[in-house]
């Protein structure tokens, strides 16, 4: 689950130690496998009040997860790496990583938060590119001694980067062929979204609003992976159901949430977002317990 710091303006409430050490530890003795946080470091005011939210930094918040839970996933959701030099990006993976005993999985993607990308310093016409040599930067530094790289706004001219984390997943975030294709090719997971027609078109991403969406993105993705000369198997899909409603609200249905986990299962979906109420600290645990006690219990 995604920490539901997901509106403007934000709960203070839900930016304080108690919040997140009491989150955290209650995902995780609920049975949960994963958390994330968003990363938005510099969204335009526009977009947060249009119905966008304010969020941590993931490598901060996700650090202070680490120091308080002990078998719960550090994935964030989803991390923009085209945003930040990739050097900068591998060390704070890497310490993460390491003082959490190897629980950091890295989910990225591309963006499309044009105004973001200006604010930080950063082409938004090259982020595909800035994406595919931060791929090359990350797996390279994280094995190899004396690294060298000629990047296209640095040069490494041989960097030795330590510690150095024995195996971090990478998730591939967005719907598109090229993201497929960048699974495929190099990636241990595929994390889309839901896109309905209307977000879809802003973030001018593929449309994925229904299981037979899923089910031919996936007919695509298995094909390049197989042409790749890679086994499906060990690639994670993680993506969500609605069947059932959201915990914590009156309506939530948990056998209909099972039915609907059972047929992602069915079509190649290994982990199952979850989505809890951000009106309350309280409510936002309630719904943790809940979720764990007739669902992940249940499964």
């Amino acid at each position: 689950m995604t920490y539901p710091l997901v509106k403007h303006p934000y709960d203070p409430a839900f930016v304080t130690k108690d919040a997140i050490v009491r989150f955290a530890q209650t995902a995780e003795a609920a049975g949960f496998d994963g958390i994330g946080f968003t990363d938005h470091p510099a969204p335009s005011d526009r977009w947060l009040n249009a119905g966008g939210h304010d969020a941590l930094d993931p490598f901060a918040a996700l650090s202070f997860v680490a120091a308080v839970t002990d078998r719960i996933r550090l994935i964030p959701n989803i991390l923009v790496l085209p945003y930040r030099n990739p050097f900068i990006v591998a060390k704070s993976i890497a310490t993460i990583d390491a003082l959490s005993n190897g629980r950091f999985t890295l989910s990225a993607a591309v963006g499309y938060m044009k105004a973001e990308y200006r604010a930080v310093g950063v082409d938004f016409d090259a982020r595909n590119d800035r994406f595919d040599e931060a791929i090359e930067v990350l797996k390279g530094v994280w094995s190899t001694d004396n690294f060298a790289f000629d990047g296209s706004t640095f040069s490494a001219v041989g960097q030795t980067v330590n510690p150095k984390p024995l195996k971090v997943p990478i998730w591939v975030g967005g719907n598109g062929a090229r993201a497929r294709q960048r699974v495929a090719d190099f990636g241990d997971g595929w994390n889309p979204f839901p896109a309905p027609a209307t977000l879809a078109a802003t973030a001018k991403t593929t449309v994925l609003e229904t299981t037979e969406d899923l089910r031919r993105l996936l007919d695509d993705l298995w094909r390049r992976v197989e042409s790749a000369g890679r086994d499906r198997t060990e690639i994670d899909v993680s993506f969500m159901t609605h069947s059932g409603g959201s915990p914590g609200t009156a309506s939530f249905d948990p056998g209909a949430q099972l039915e609907g986990l059972a047929e992602l299962a069915e079509i190649g979906v290994t982990w199952n977002g979850v989505g809890v109420p951000g009106d309350s600290v309280d409510h936002a645990i309630e719904a943790l317990e809940q979720y764990g006690a007739e669902v992940i219990s249940k499964g």
